[in-house]
């Protein structure tokens, strides 16, 4: 099982939310770039990157940040989502050296636009970013909810050739509740996409579960930043 640190951005710092809410926002670092480095040198293969303030916005707001955070990855494996809804925010990220762009408000609006997306850049490159509340796919930073489940939006992606989907629980999202282990398994059984779960992890046990259900990725975010998991015994246990 793969396992990506989060990193958060909102007005150029690392910030973590609780259940998606800006205004229970703590912040962990000034410097998100030294984040990075902190990860990377206690074993991290991969990054995962939010910009924040592009998923309210629905444009790109911490470039700089991310450049910087890319600058210290080198060969690394860097993610990124938040506010990308146009081709050229997605030229752009891949032109940077991001290895993947993450699509959510955009992949539930207009599948149409995944699938132009992967025709051009390939479906490694693109990757879908599932966020539901109560049952229901939410967008545009979580502040509005669709009538779309998860299950009907995954199997969308499949068809417009998305390999990879990042799916949050935004109810268990910073709350160290535990992930949504049922869920998460049956996006991944009933669609064969490849499933990141995201939202509540806390623990290694936390971990542990996600590995027997046989996802292929876990998002780990406040449990780092608060030292409940250590990434270097995390990764030596789970990584692939």
């Amino acid at each position: 099982m793969h396992l990506y640190p989060a990193i958060d951005l909102k007005g150029g710092r690392c910030v973590r939310l609780f259940q998606g809410d800006f205004g229970r926002m703590t912040v962990y670092a000034d410097d998100p770039a030294q984040m990075a480095a902190t990860w990377l040198e206690q074993g991290a293969g991969r990054l995962h990157v939010v910009d924040l303030d592009g998923a309210l916005a629905g444009r790109g707001a911490n470039r700089q940040a991310i450049a910087d955070i890319l600058a210290v990855a080198g060969a690394v494996p860097v993610q990124v989502g938040g506010g990308i809804r146009e081709d050229a925010d997605i030229e752009e990220l891949l032109s940077m050296g991001v290895s993947r762009v993450i699509i959510g408000t955009k992949a539930v609006e207009e599948p149409e636009f995944v699938r132009r997306m992967v025709d051009r850049h390939g479906g490694g490159r693109i990757v879908a970013g599932i966020d539901a509340r109560d049952g229901f796919v939410a967008t545009k930073g979580w502040g509005s909810t669709s009538r779309l489940t998860p299950l009907s939006v995954c199997r969308t992606m499949g068809y417009c050739g998305v390999r990879t989907v990042v799916y949050t629980d935004i109810l268990r999202d910073g709350g160290l509740a535990g992930p949504n282990v049922a869920s998460t398994k049956e996006l991944m059984v009933l669609t064969g996409l490849e499933v990141i779960a995201s939202g509540g992890v806390s623990s290694m046990e936390d971990l542990q579960a996600l590995s027997d259900a046989g996802i292929q990725g876990a998002i780990v975010g406040k449990a780092l930043y608060e030292g409940r998991i250590s990434l270097q015994e995390a990764v030596g246990r789970f990584e692939m």
